[in-house]
This record gives structure tokens, sequence and C-alpha cells, in this order.
């Protein structure tokens, strides 16, 4: 037996101990299930007006769903350490599109080390290798939809198929073959619905007919708004590329040209419309974007809500319904037109927002609902309690448990702090940072020493910035003292806002690519 065995072994002796004496029920199966970019709003069972999600919203009908969820840093690499280490990305040192440090401790170590089978499946985007897993196949990077290439400590291979459903059969292939002596703990994470968008064939077509509502806001003006909202590049109108909207180069062009041609932001498009071309500009050509957009990343969602109900129908199926606590979420939220936006990135409720539906039948009730503040460092501590092991001190979130009986608990935190750092960056969304409480938002741009204030109660939308009104003074000095004291707390000293760490989480893909110069990655 190696030293490691040996030590895990006796780790695992001395936990079986120290919970031997309790009289609990059997410590949950967790299939934790993540897709990239999926907003809330775009699941019926938070009353999207988008689309219908029926398997997603019988996950919640049977369980739990959290209302108020929140990234700490919404943005893909970050979100998916704090989710590993349940620390903000101060302190687990990835606060842009740089790698997890594969010496970092992660919740899947703790776990496999308190006697559960660990897995990780599909999208990783954390530039080092998967750490604490007994099984680990990802996708290079971002990875790509069709034909997707995954990896793992063997090698890589193409698998023939559309990514979500490749996913999903990779993960009921690991509950099919996991030790049946182990509680599990599986990561099944989704390439959907990332940009750029790209749907199977039968939602392709289903939702091309589709005429998706407008929200109120996709034409917002940001009048007294902070510079940042005027500077970003990630607007619908502006900064989709004709790749994004698939449109097709014309013919003719060289391979340098027809990269060079998709990459560019059209000001005018030819559609065929019953025989007829047409040629779209001005607002013509903004309603048509927009449709476009959301037409293929509602298509995206249709495949993953398709996932989940195979995924629950199989748990169903196999005896392991009652004891599995099934989660859903997703890194971040996503503008779907909200302020004229696509991507995330900013503090706004769109972007900020996670889903979290969840099913645990031996605990949790039918229905449960609650709308206590949650964000994505508390995923680990939960993990640790149900699993019955040990939170360590330096996580910043705290265990979700006492929210399964819905409502709010006592004591329950009363504001989330958020800090954004890719600046400059990707759509050029400028850092900032600020505090999220039960009823307002304070925004703070600090390299423009800008202040945004809105009141969520009665003004859901953002839409009017109250930091610079007279009556609002005494609130913006009570919540620019609580927004220093939880930095205070959280130990945020501004770590990285003189030095960001280099990207490099996509250091595989260039080796998959020149491996696969056709992989598209």
């Amino acid at each position: 037996m190696s030293l490691r065995a040996f030590l895990r072994g006796v780790a695992l002796a001395a936990f079986c101990l120290a919970t031997a004496s309790q009289a609990a029920a059997p410590r949950p199966n967790i299939l934790f299930i993540m897709t990239d970019d999926h907003a809330a709003h775009a699941i019926s069972a938070y009353g999207s007006q988008l689309n219908r999600t029926p398997n997603l919203d019988r996950l919640g009908a049977q369980g739990l769903r959290l209302n108020r969820c929140y990234a700490v840093n919404s943005i893909c690499t970050p979100s998916r350490a704090t989710i590993l280490t349940g620390q903000y990305s101060h302190r687990n040192g990835v606060p842009v599109f740089n790698h997890l440090d594969p010496a970092k401790t992660t919740v899947a170590h703790r776990l496999r080390d308190a006697g559960y089978y660990t897995a990780m499946l599909g999208k990783w985007h954390l530039g080092s290798e998967p750490q604490g897993f007994d099984h680990w196949n990802i996708l290079p990077g971002q990875g790509r939809y069709q034909d997707p290439i995954l990896y793992d400590r063997d090698g890589h291979r193409i698998y023939q198929g559309y990514a979500t459903e490749v996913i999903t059969d990779l993960a009921i292939d690991v509950l099919k073959n996991r030790p049946k002596d182990q509680p599990f703990f599986l990561m099944c994470h989704h390439k959907a619905p990332h940009r750029e968008w790209t749907p199977n064939e039968r939602y392709r077509r289903e939702f091309a007919s589709r005429t998706i509502p407008e929200p109120a806001t996709l034409r917002d003006d940001y009048a007294g708004r902070a510079d940042a909202l005027r500077e970003q590049k990630q607007s619908v109108f502006r900064d989709l590329t004709r790749f994004d909207l698939k449109l097709k180069p014309p013919a003719g062009l060289s391979a340098a040209e027809q990269q060079r041609w998709v990459g560019e932001k059209p000001t005018e498009v030819e559609i065929e419309v019953a025989g007829r071309k047409q040629i779209l500009r001005g607002e013509a050509l903004d309603r048509w974007k927009y449709q476009r957009y959301l037409q293929d990343y509602l298509a995206c969602v249709q495949s993953v809500d398709d996932s989940v109900g195979r995924l629950m129908d199989w748990l169903d199926a196999n005896g392991l319904r009652d004891n599995t606590l099934v989660i859903y979420t997703s890194d971040q939220g996503f503008f779907l037109g909200d302020h004229g936006l696509y991507d995330k990135r900013f503090m706004y409720e769109p972007s900020m927002r996670m889903p979290f539906l969840a099913r645990w039948p031996a605990q949790l009730k039918p229905g449960t609902l609650s709308d206590a503040l949650a964000n994505n460092t508390d995923f680990a501590p939960t993990f640790l309690e149900l699993a019955g092991a040990p939170i360590p001190a330096d996580m910043h979130g705290r265990s979700l448990a006492p929210l399964f009986t819905g409502g709010t608990p006592a004591g329950w935190r009363d504001a989330i702090y958020y800090r954004y750092y890719h600046d400059p960056g990707h759509h050029d969304t400028r850092a900032h940072y600020g505090l999220r409480t039960d009823t307002h938002k304070l925004i703070h741009y600090h390299k423009a020493d800008q202040w945004e204030l809105y009141d969520l109660v009665n003004d859901p939308d953002e839409l009017k910035n109250l930091h610079h009104s007279p009556a609002a003074q005494p609130l913006v000095a009570d919540l620019k003292s609580r927004l220093k004291r939880l930095q205070h707390e959280l130990g945020d000293t501004g770590q990285f806002t003189g030095q960001l760490p280099k990207d490099d989480v996509d250091i595989r893909v260039k080796q998959m690519d020149r491996k696969h110069p056709d992989s598209q990655l």
C-alpha cells in the first residue's frame, strides 16, 4: 500500500470513528449540475416570460428554490474557483482567467477524505488539472458544442454528438460504474448556454420560428448611471459579431478573409423572408439581432433542461432518488438583452443572480422557498456539512442547510459583498465592487471613483441612480460604512488592485489545437 493510500485510510477511519455515534440518516449522495451563463430569468420556475423549462421546474417543485442566490464575482473561472474553495477571489487567488493552484485544497479533497467517491465531468475551465477527484473527464477551456474533445488522466478523445448530450451520457456512465459502497459527489458541468450559443438541430429549428419578448430595459439609455455602462462592449446592438449571429460568409473568401468577416460586427444584414431578400439596418436590424441571440440562447437551454430530466429519471429508476441531493445552478447569471446587454460581469441583478434549485426527498419538502441572501461561497460549506465533514475556518461561506426548511433563519446574513476585477478585459467592463442588501445595492467603480445606489424594492430594474440624491445621503453613508466593514471582515485589502494575474486558463486549449488544428476550440 502506498503512503498516500495509507494516510487516506487513516483519515477515513478517524472520520468514521468521529461520526459513528451519530444516529443521523445516511449521508446524501450529491449530484451538482452546473451550466455556464444560464440566467435565472430563463427558467420558468423563476417566472421566465421567455421559455418553459419543465424538468428544471420539476426539480424545484419537488424540493427547494433559492430566490436570491448570487455570484460574488460574475465571471466563469473565478466563480468556479469560489464554488470549489468556499472563498472569495482575493483569498483563493483566482480573480480573472488565471488557473487555480493545483496545490489548493478544495471541497473535492475534503469530501474524498470523508469517504465520498468524487467525480468531475464537463467544463472545468480552471487551467490546472482537477485535483481531489477520483475520476475526471473535462473539456479543454470552453470546449466546443459539436463533437467535443474531452480529456482525462490518460489522454483525450473526440466524442461524437452534441456537448450537452455527451456530458449527460458520461454522467450516467459514472453513476452506473461508481463504487456502490460509497456515497458519491458528482460535478456535472455543461458548456451550454455559453457564447456562441450553438443549439442542437432539433431546438435550433424549433426556436428559429419563435418571437421572443423584448425586456423593458432593452433600449436603456443609461441616464444618470456611471460611465462604465456607456464604455462597455457587450451591447446586443453594437457588439454581436457575424459569428454570434450565425451568418455565413460570402463565397470566394480565403480562410483568413472568412475568419475576419465572421469576426466583424455588422451594421447591416441581408436576410431572406418568404423567398424575398431584405436588407436590415437601424432599428429593424437591432430587433433582428435580439431575436437571433435569444433564439439560439434559449434553444441551448432547452437541451440543458432535457439533460436534467434524464439525470433525475435515471436516479429515480435506480433506487437513488430519496437520498441523493440534486442541485442545479449556473456559474453566474447573464444579460438577456436587459439594459441592452449580453454577457455578465456587472453587479446588476440579471448578471449577479444565480439559479439554485435542489431536490432531496429524504430531507427537503416539495415547494420549499427561501428569500435568504445566499452566494456561491456557501456551496462548499453546504456539501461539507451534509457529508458530516468539518468546515474549515478559512472558508468565507456558510452552509445553506438552514435554508432547507424555507424562509430566512434568525441571524442569517443581511448583505452580500461583490467584486469584479477584469479591467481591462473582455468587453471593457470596468472593475467595481459593492454591497447588495435585502433592499438596496451600492456599487463603486473605483478607478473612476463613481458610485451607484439602487432601491431594489421600488426600482428592481436598477434604472435610477440615487447616489447623489440629497434625501439618500444618510443611507449612502450607512451603506458605505457597512461595505467597508464587510471588506475588512472578509480580508479584502485590494490584493489585486495593482496587478492582476496573467490570464492562463486556456493553455490546454492551445495544446489541443496543435494536435487537432480543426478542433475550433
